[in-house]
């Protein structure tokens, strides 16, 4: 499954990219601080998908840890990039990585 999820973590990143969501500077470590679900109240969603999503999942595989079984990042998607132009590209890749988790329940 670890590969599986690499290859889905590189798929988001290249469509963040591609729909010129990935932010090229540093995120404050101020902003890294939050304990919001999201951290909705220091960053824009994408922020976190790049910034803290796309590393702490690349980390644990890393550390051959034990990835997360239960979660549901599409629907955020939904909520707040519902109006962006490159929408489904970046919903799907987000459906596909909440597949691939779930399928560890």
């Amino acid at each position: 499954m670890n590969s599986e999820v690499l290859i889905q973590l590189d798929e988001l990143e290249a469509c963040l990219k591609a729909a010129g969501l990935w932010q090229d500077s540093p995120i404050s470590a101020e902003a890294l601080s939050s304990v919001e679900p999201f951290c909705c109240d220091t960053m824009a969603f994408e922020q976190w998908l790049q910034f803290v999503f796309l590393n702490k999942i690349r980390d644990m595989v890393a550390k051959g840890e034990a990835l997360p079984t239960n979660m549901a990042i599409a629907p955020m998607a939904e909520m707040v990039l519902s109006d962006h132009l490159y929408f489904n590209a970046v919903h799907q890749c987000l459906k596909n990585l909440d597949s691939t988790f779930a399928k560890e329940c």
